[in-house]
């Protein structure tokens, strides 16, 4: 199969086509899964055949983790394809001085060398041409889509392997014949962008060197018609993707009944959490009223949930279960909302010192923005350096207001301003601080309104204040974000429904109370 040696692409790009991905989505998939999520918390989840049953641990074959691994690839890939319009595969580029590229290179270079003395023999010996030969034809021939018997019929005539074993036989066989036969089947189905890498062929003469650039080129053939195929059979996909990775997941968890520990110990966290804080499921009327309910559902536990998610440490805690499949889409998100955070915290302050005279130029709240957003670059990696960026920033920034304040005929800031504007840049990276507090807070009740709207369609109420300098982008990373989280909804709101289900029955049933669904 061309996929045995390649391996899929998945980089920032993937992450702007996600809200694209999950509309087309929506508009396939049914929307009775969370009516079935509802049932499947009200009644008995034995019923359910995509509802996770309870049973005893049990050994497990080498055949049966073959079985199950190879059906998470599946799944994983699937989920790639829906989730992301750009997905590619791409070949497998081993680093220059590994040991799996040196053992290939050594390999590939003992086989083209022993080609080149067969045929230099006198009379020359076509053992490995044939074996090329076949392998050539195997792959014109899946080129060719259903309906084209003619050319197929050409192919297996040309290049038949008995006839041409019989020509070797008898000396009789014309390699540059059957060579630029080749080629020219190659420019026939080749895509537009590899027209050129065809025509340098005609151009080798010797045999060798010539099969080794077929191959090359083939290779780059193969790549594109899989990525041609993976773009057509998309919408065919997106048809069948909830009930198809529900269906995958179910038969990993018949063979492995211990597969939603992390989810459910995710879970109970996330109740933990509700219980403490008195959270309601409608969040939007709680930021309204000033008032927090301490109603107990499942929708405002997985909302929670997920909204912890945007503060996971990825490095060190394990990823629930069923969101291993979005894990890097989630860690990537999450990294741009940090430092968008940071950017929130700092142009707070910022706007503060400066006064109503700065904050409300445009051009100036935008500059400060940019020079921010440059200094904050790399902020993920190890190495980075926070309380030194922050030391920069402030400098940079006081110049800033200093040159905007003379543009305009005022007096610029004086050495105690200075201090105060430094202190609160630097004093930013505290956990306890006021402002970031207040931005974080902030932050948290936009994405939870954006998980409590049930149309994702309907426009959300504006940020709240604080927040306007990263509204653009908040709002692209919110979207981003609702839209894996509500993929997810459909394709495991029934696991979700069986643990939620035991975790607060049994929880509200010690507190002699009960719990509400509102999805």
């Amino acid at each position: 199969m061309p996929f045995s040696n390649e391996k899929h692409s998945l980089n920032d790009e993937s992450l702007n086509s996600d809200a694209e991905s999950c509309e087309r989505s929506d508009s396939v998939n049914s929307s009775s899964d969370y009516e079935y999520a509802r049932q499947s918390f009200s009644s008995d989840s034995s019923s359910k055949p995509s509802s996770p049953a309870s049973s005893p641990p049990k050994m497990v074959s080498f055949d049966d983790l073959i079985e199950t691994a190879n059906g998470l690839s599946k799944l994983t890939l699937a989920h790639e394809i829906v989730m992301n319009s750009n997905f590619q595969m791409k070949s497998v580029d081993l680093p220059p001085q590994s040991l799996q590229r040196r053992v290939k290179e050594i390999v590939h270079r003992a086989f083209w060398d022993c080609l080149e003395a067969q045929l230099n023999k006198k009379p020359p010996e076509y053992d490995h041409a044939l074996l090329l030969l076949g392998e050539i034809k195997e792959i014109l021939l899946s080129f060719l889509i259903p309906g084209q018997n003619r050319l197929r019929n050409q192919i297996s005539e040309v290049l038949d392997l008995d006839l041409i074993q019989q020509q070797a036989e008898h000396n009789a066989i014309d390699i540059h014949k059957l060579a630029d036969y080749i080629i020219t089947l190659m420019g026939k189905f080749c895509a537009p962008v590899r027209d050129d890498e065809v025509k340098k062929l005609k151009s080798v003469t010797e045999i060798v060197p010539l099969f080794r650039e077929i191959f090359r080129v083939l290779d780059l053939m193969t790549m594109d018609m899989v990525n041609f195929t993976i773009q057509y059979i998309r919408p065919h996909i997106q048809q069948c993707s909830v009930d198809y990775e529900r269906s995958k997941f179910q038969d990993f968890l018949n063979k492995q009944p211990n597969a939603l520990d992390h989810t459910t110990q995710w879970l109970k966290e996330s109740i933990a959490e509700v219980s403490a804080l008195g959270l309601s499921s409608d969040s939007s009327s709680s930021a309204t009223n000033g008032s927090s309910s301490l109603s107990l559902s499942p929708s405002s536990v997985l909302n929670n949930g997920y909204l912890k998610l945007l503060q996971w440490n990825y490095d060190n805690k394990p990823v629930p279960e069923t969101l291993l499949t979005d894990q890097s889409r989630l860690q990537k998100l999450q990294q741009r909302l940090n430092q968008q955070r940071l950017v929130a915290y700092l142009m707070l302050i910022i706007c503060n010192i400066g006064g109503a005279t700065l904050s409300s130029l445009p051009d100036f709240c935008d500059k400060v923005k940019r020079v921010i957003i440059v200094l904050l670059e790399g902020m993920n990696d190890k190495n980075f350096n926070l309380e030194e960026t922050l030391k920069t920033i402030s400098v940079k920034v006081c110049s800033e207001i200093n040159q905007a304040l003379l543009e305009r005929g005022y007096p610029v800031l004086n050495n105690e301003s200075k201090a105060n504007l430094t202190g609160q840049i630097c004093n930013i990276k505290q956990e306890g601080n006021p402002v970031r507090t207040l931005i974080n807070n902030r932050i948290e009740l936009y994405m939870r309104n954006l998980l409590n709207v049930e149309n994702q369609q309907k426009t959300v109420s504006v940020v709240l204040g604080g927040l306007e300098p990263i509204q653009a982008e908040l709002e692209e990373i919110g979207s981003q974000y609702v839209c894996i989280i509500k993929y997810n909804r459909q394709v495991y709101g029934p696991f979700y429904s069986g643990i939620l289900r035991k975790l607060l029955f049994s929880n509200l049933a010690s507190a002699g109370t009960t719990a509400s669904y509102s999805p």
